[in-house]
């Protein structure tokens, strides 16, 4: 089901939204690199999983 409250680019996401820039998940998670995080860079969607 299509999530608006998130939207996403990376549709090489298992839970891409398809033809539609959004996220199918009811939340994700937000993890560092860094600690701490000083720029976005420096994290990424933890709830990523490859298609």
């Amino acid at each position: 089901m299509l999530n608006k409250n998130i939207s996403c680019t990376v549709s090489d996401c298992k839970h891409h939204a398809g033809t539609q820039n959004y996220c199918t998940l009811n939340s994700i998670q937000i993890v560092n690199h860094h600690n701490p995080a000083k720029d976005k860079e420096a994290t990424d969607c933890g709830s990523f999983e490859c298609k």
